[in-house]
């Protein structure tokens, strides 16, 4: 029985386990190939994840899907001007969000971004949860404010922010890029980014403070 089971091991271990390839690595195989398949599998990977972006940025899930199609077809046509070294991540929300602007201007709309749903990043961890950073330090409980009121709330104000704001609201706390990355999509400095989230928050709770001022008033 040990034989045995050595033996198994030992063939087993003749198999070493494959890994997946990199993004970058999909892309330059399909630049220098041309396999379908290299391509599909870079779709499959970013489809839930990049579509629910443009869904919150564009507000409009039609249209996100769409702006889905004509951003991998911008993949397939840049491909050749991908650099070697680069991380393709942050390169294909920049060529998403530039389409989402196009598909705004083309149908005279200005959408805006929907923050019902949180998300998750370890350089938004400084800024906290979004509903969290609505609340100032007055003794107005969240808990004592309805879900759907909140939600009202959030919405509202941010339909007054301006796109610049909202812009690196959704990339860095929805869809958990980091301060680096969102810098690259939105081709600003870092320091920007940092300094639009801190003015976003700033916009909000006044707009927060605001709506629960007007309610004290008309009580």
């Amino acid at each position: 029985m040990m034989t045995a089971t050595l033996d198994m091991t030992q063939s087993t271990s003749e198999f070493p386990v494959v890994q997946p390839q990199t993004d970058e690595q999909l892309l330059i195989g399909y630049r220098q190939s041309g396999d379908r398949d290299l391509f599909t599998q870079l779709v499959e990977r970013y489809e839930r994840e990049l579509f629910n972006y443009l869904r919150r940025y564009l507000n409009d899930t039609e249209m996100a899907e769409d702006v889905f199609q004509s951003t991998f077809l911008q993949v397939h046509l840049k491909c050749e001007s991908f650099e070697e070294g680069r991380r393709f991540r942050p390169w294909l929300y920049t060529v998403a969000t530039n389409q989402a602007i196009d598909a705004q201007r083309r149908n005279k709309r200005h959408k805006i971004v929907s923050l019902d749903r949180g998300g998750s990043s370890q350089d938004s961890d400084d800024i906290g949860t979004m509903v969290d950073l609505l609340v100032s330090s007055d003794p107005t409980p969240l808990s004592l404010v309805d879900q759907d009121e909140r939600q009202t709330i959030i919405r509202d104000a941010v339909n007054q922010l301006p796109e610049n704001l909202k812009q690196v609201v959704v990339l860095v706390y929805y869809q958990g890029l980091k301060y680096r990355e969102a810098a690259d999509v939105l081709g600003i400095p870092v320091g920007t980014v940092k300094s639009r989230l801190h003015s976003a928050v700033l916009k909000l709770t006044e707009s927060w403070n605001s709506a629960y001022a007007s309610e004290d008033n008309d009580a």
